[in-house]
């Protein structure tokens, strides 16, 4: 009975001596806040993926016999004084978890105009600035890849209605921007954001 309390506090105080952007999550859907204005709530969806399902063959990396673009995506209900978007795709590799560690990332775009609301398959109108691939080797997306026998990953793509461009970030797309920069720069930003989890 002893044991418990004890192990708690060990949890407690490895997870507080972690760096501060280890423990960060994404902002709150909309809607989630009790003095949130009533309203329609701003809604992700896509014509290609399905919330929880797999994702589809033609956009599985061209390993695996897709194409290897980025998703089509389109959001409604912005709250009336967006000024931007962003998005965010993630996936916690085995053994990581939401608050304790940083996700890969596969997508980072901000800056995305206020008059959006979408991006086509495979994004090509470049809409938002881009940051680094999964690998850092090049900017843009990256298309989920897990090797033969690894099992079934999720990944999740939010999207966030922002109340001013991220200025914190670079305006041209930047190999060195990653996952702890947006999050740092989506703080204080986030008006409503939603989001759709695949498997692959």
């Amino acid at each position: 009975m002893t044991r418990f309390p004890a192990l708690a506090l060990a949890l407690l105080c490895c997870t507080a001596a972690l760096p501060a952007a280890a423990q960060q999550t994404p902002p709150p859907k909309s809607g989630t806040d009790a003095t949130a204005p009533q309203g329609p709530r701003f809604t992700l969806s896509s014509s290609a993926l399905v919330n929880g399902a797999a994702l589809p063959d033609d956009l599985r990396c061209t390993r695996s016999g897709g194409d290897g673009v980025s998703p089509p995506l389109s959001w409604e209900n912005a709250p009336a004084n967006t000024q931007a978007y962003a998005i965010v795709m993630q996936h916690y590799p085995n053994g990581t978890y939401p608050g304790v560690n940083e996700p890969s990332h596969y997508w980072l775009v901000w800056n995305i105009p206020a008059g959006a609301d979408g991006v086509a398959r495979g994004n090509p109108e470049s809409l938002g600035v881009e940051g680094s691939d999964k690998d850092l080797r090049a900017t843009g997306y990256t298309p989920p890849c897990s090797p033969s026998g690894a099992g079934t990953h999720e990944y999740t793509i939010w999207v966030y209605a922002l109340d001013a461009p991220l200025a914190d970030l670079p305006d041209q797309d930047d190999i060195g921007t990653g996952w702890t920069d947006v999050m740092a720069a989506l703080k204080g930003h986030v008006l409503a954001g939603d989001s759709i989890t695949f498997l692959n």
